[in-house]
């Protein structure tokens, strides 16, 4: 049986995408006061997150690309290592 590897890319791209939406459900909650010892982490985390829109779009972008990247080196790693 042949081995199926997973694939780099759509991997990386959908932890973008949910790096992103969970960073804007955060935004949305510390604006309503909601989860504000996770909103005053991810201030600490994150360079460029803030709980003003510029500040909820910058740390999308933030997450959207660590997401990315590491998730896009985990599963590169694992099919090198899966041979």
């Amino acid at each position: 049986m042949a081995k199926e590897k997973c694939k780099c890319l759509p991997a990386g791209l959908a932890a973008a995408i949910v790096s992103a939406a969970l960073m804007l459900l955060l935004g949305i909650f510390g604006k309503l006061g909601i989860y504000t010892g996770a909103v005053d982490m991810m201030k600490q985390w994150h360079m460029f997150f803030s709980l003003s829109i510029v500040g909820i779009i910058t740390g999308m972008i933030e997450a959207a690309i660590i997401g990315f990247v590491i998730v896009y080196a985990f599963v590169y790693v694992y099919n090198k290592l899966a041979k």
